[in-house]
Parts: C-alpha cells; structure tokens; sequence
C-alpha cells in the first residue's frame, strides 16, 4: 500500500468532520475532539506546562535520545507538546502535521500556540504523507479521533514508513491507551517494523501505555546508565524522569543491571 493509500484510509476512517468542542474547570482549559475525551488540556496560570501525565511521560522518550534535533509530530491537539519541545528542547527543530485545519486554529487562538518560526512549523494534512527518509531523528504519534486510534496510524505500512522516516539513532514515540483491544497487534507491528526494538511505558496516573520504537539502539540499556541520565534530565526540565526508569521495569524484560531493548529472540 503506497502512502496516498494510506492517506485516503485515514480519510475514510474519520468520515464527517468531528464535533470540536473547548471546556474549562478549576483553571484548565481541554479539547474535546468528537467526544468527552480530553485530548488536550492546558493550565491557564501556566499555558507552556505539560498538565495531562501521559503527555510528560512522552517527554521519557529523552531517556533513549538525549539529544534530539529534528522531530516530526503527527497530530496537534491543543499543541501542548509542541510549545514544551519548543520553549525547553531549543536545539530541536519541530514540524507538526495535523489533519483537521480545525485543530490548528483552535490551538493558535485558545491554547498559546506560538506562530511558526525557524524551529516549529505548523501544517494542515496527512501526517502519513510526511514520512520521507530520514526527514528525523523523533517522531511523535498521538493521533486520536475520541478514544479510538486511527487505522492509518495502526497499520504495518505505517510502521514500515516510520522506521525509514527516522534517521539513525532515532525513536518513534507513540502514544496508546492501555485498554484499546488492539494494543498488541499495534505493538507486534511496531516490533516486525523495528525488529523487535520497542520497550513501553505506562504512564503514571493516566490510562495511557507510551511506546519507544528504536532504530539503531543497543540490544540493553544499562539501568545505571538510565539512571544517571534520568538525574540530569529530571533536574533540567523538571519531569519526573526517575520515576519513568522504575516505570519502564512493568512492562519490559530485565534484569538487575539492564533493560532490554532486543529480545534475544528478535534477529
């Protein structure tokens, strides 16, 4: 399936527009797209923090790339990702592509999205039609219709696409949520399309499961290594990143000394 396929099955998926709505509570502004679900939240006493957990958990993908210089963000939402890479990472240079036109206008005029400039630009289409080869080093998914996960974005071309699309080292960052019904077989496609080189991360608090899909990584990560990066991470952007190294033991095989990244198994 070529990527233009992929693109009009994204299409198909979505259908009518969905309803967009805006809600605010206690001092937090949330995007509602076509549901309850939140999508995307922002504190209004400080617009640029992460304020959804599953979101700073994202962020953990720091851990496997300390030092990143050209991500691509599929999906937009309120752009809370997009300001926190924006303002803190300013090193990165980021391109978001988000399918509604809707969204975008919404998060410029209601959630502090910043204009474009030389390190963030904003589009309107296909996340899909983006992955050229290596166009980055991150590649951030969380592409959400409500609760459900588009087929677009769940599919092995997809992750085939992905995989060329990093440059080496580079890693996917995928967000799922840990009920769906078809979480292993995302998982299991991520795997065949990265040959087995994907850890995940519950997030703390949200019902949310973070993959890490890695080109070019090392079969284990020691846990010291982990740690002490984890140390400096957590003290130069204020995210719990100690926390996400505990978190990464749930659901990953190790042991006293590493994390493995490639399974024995994988080739």
């Amino acid at each position: 399936m070529k990527r233009g396929a992929i693109a009009r099955l994204a299409r198909r998926i979505l259908g009518r527009a969905a309803a967009l709505s805006v809600s605010e509570e206690r001092g937090v502004r949330t995007l509602h797209v076509g549901g309850e679900a939140i999508q995307s939240a922002m504190r209004l006493d400080d617009p640029h923090a992460l304020a959804l957990d599953y979101t700073r958990c994202m962020m953990a993908f720091l851990l496997f790339h300390p030092e990143p210089r050209a991500m691509l963000m599929i999906g937009l939402g309120g752009g809370s990702l997009a300001k926190f890479v924006h303002r803190n990472l300013r090193a990165v240079r980021t391109r978001v592509v988000e399918l509604d036109e809707r969204i975008v206008a919404v998060a410029r005029s209601l959630f502090h999205l910043p204009p474009d400039d030389a390190r963030l630009t904003i589009e309107t289409g296909d996340g899909a039609e983006a992955l050229a080869p290596e166009c980055a080093d991150v590649l951030m998914v969380d592409g959400f219709d409500d609760e459900s996960l588009p087929a677009a974005l769940a599919s092995q071309v997809f992750f085939d696409a992905a995989w060329g699309a990093l440059a080496e080292p580079g890693v996917l960052v995928m967000n799922l949520m840990s009920d769906d019904p078809q979480l292993d077989r995302v998982l299991q496609r991520m795997e065949s399309a990265f040959g087995g080189a994907v850890l995940c991360l519950p997030a703390l608090s949200d019902p949310n499961v973070i993959a890490f899909a890695l080109k070019g990584a090392p079969r284990r990560l020691a846990w010291q290594l982990l740690r002490e990066r984890a140390e400096r991470l957590q003290a130069r952007y204020g995210l719990p990143f100690a926390r996400y190294v505990n978190a990464l033991r749930r659901m990953n095989p190790c042991n006293a000394t590493d994390l493995t990244v490639i399974p024995d198994s994988a080739p």
